[in-house]
């Protein structure tokens, strides 16, 4: 393990493998970098790459320093940036590409960037989230009921149905995990929030992200994240969409289809597919 220091002091876990171009990987909801997919990705990645596959702040062996701002997790990815020499390629997950895509917006030095499926909800005949979605995350987290916010966050959240968080409950080794992160719940949340309206994206909101930027989505992936990917490819200004299937992020991670893809986007001739 080693770590970095972010700017408001807060330490930040990070394991290094590989050898080539720099790349950071920036996990969603409930992931970490000791978690199996994010290990295995990280794994094939290192065949190409320099990967630098971190804990966001609350997770895993990094700090939390509180209060809670999406600013400071902009920091602790910069501060990850500054580990790989000052640039680096990012690929971010459902919540952490939306954590990539702020940052990437307020200057960091990004060369290339990867989207996959961040979950903004951009039309009014999708699901959407409650209204309150966030305030009711952070409430329950602050009741320090972690079991509710795991239920709530992925029924309300992400539209799993009730029956697949009866069988985690029955799975020792993937309940503990989502409990051991369960109070960062309310940072993905904020990151999201605004973002999950039924509403379009602005087309100025990210007109800032000039560098190669790949939007990627599961062909079988609900309707409302093939939406929300197909939205932002539209609006940023050097972007390209990637539809294919496995690359949903909803079930088990395809490791091996997403490493594939990743390297010809981020490789030397990399424009993507």
């Amino acid at each position: 393990m080693n770590t970095a220091i972010s700017r408001d002091g807060t330490r930040i876990a990070f394991d290094k493998v590989g050898q080539g171009p720099s790349l950071v990987l920036v996990a969603g909801a409930f992931s970490y970098r000791k978690f199996p997919g994010q290990v295995q990705l990280a794994g094939l990645l290192s065949e190409h790459f320099t990967v630098y596959n971190y804990d966001r702040r609350g997770r895993g062996d990094s700090g939390d320093t509180q209060p809670y701002a999406i600013e400071r997790e902009i920091e602790d990815l910069q501060a990850m940036i500054e580990e790989a020499g000052g640039s680096a390629n990012v690929w971010g997950l459902s919540s952490g590409a939306v954590l990539a895509l702020q940052a990437a917006a307020k200057g960091l030095n990004i060369t290339k960037l990867a989207l996959h499926e961040p979950p903004f909800v951009v039309d009014a005949a999708d699901r959407k989230p409650p209204e309150n979605f966030l305030k009711h995350v952070s409430g329950l987290i602050a009741a320090n009921r972690r079991a509710e916010t795991i239920k709530y966050f992925m029924t309300q959240g992400m539209g799993a149905p009730s029956f697949v968080i009866s069988l985690m409950r029955i799975m020792p080794g993937v309940w503990s995990r989502l409990m051991a992160v369960a109070h960062t719940l309310p940072y993905d949340a904020a990151l999201l929030d605004g973002y999950m309206d039924g509403k379009p994206l602005p087309v100025s909101l990210w007109s800032a992200v000039t560098m190669p930027a790949l939007v990627l989505e599961g062909t079988e992936s609900p309707a409302s994240l093939r939406h929300g990917a197909q939205a932002l490819a539209n609006v940023l200004p050097n972007a390209q969409l990637l539809s294919k299937k496995g690359l949903g992020h909803t079930k088990k991670l395809a490791a091996h289809l997403i490493a594939e893809e990743l390297t010809a986007f981020f490789g030397p001739n990399g424009k993507g597919r």
